[in-house]
């Protein structure tokens, strides 16, 4: 089993910008995909940014050159840092990994809200 536990989020005036952390805890797991996804009221669920099993990284086009993923291996964290945030940004994030604890499930988040103000 993993568990997730983020932290960062909060209230942004546009044009700021504003960091996530994601620690996966746990033990005895491998993970293999690492990533944050967002939810916007009234909205489906989508993809901010991931690290994928291969190592490299996939953006939202709404985020790229704006949005950085970065994480710490021998910790088990990913980082979102957000920049040049705009009000269409709010929405709720959450962390979300793919790991192998004997078969390869997804864990997800507990969330954590980002407001960004016009």
């Amino acid at each position: 089993q993993v568990q997730l536990v983020e932290s960062g989020g909060g209230l942004v005036q546009a044009g700021g910008s504003l960091g996530l952390s994601c620690a996966a805890s746990g033990g005895g797991f491998r993970l293999y995909t690492m990533g944050w996804y967002r939810q916007a009221p009234g909205k489906q669920r989508e993809l901010v940014a991931v690290f994928t099993s291969g190592g490299s990284t996939n953006y939202a086009d709404s985020v790229k050159g704006r949005f950085t993923i970065s994480r710490n291996n021998a910790k088990n964290t990913v980082f979102l840092q957000m920049s040049s945030l705009k009000p269409a940004d709010t929405a709720v994030y959450y962390c979300n990994v793919e790991a192998w604890t004997g078969r390869l499930s997804t864990y997800w988040g507990q969330g954590t809200q980002v407001t960004v103000s016009s």
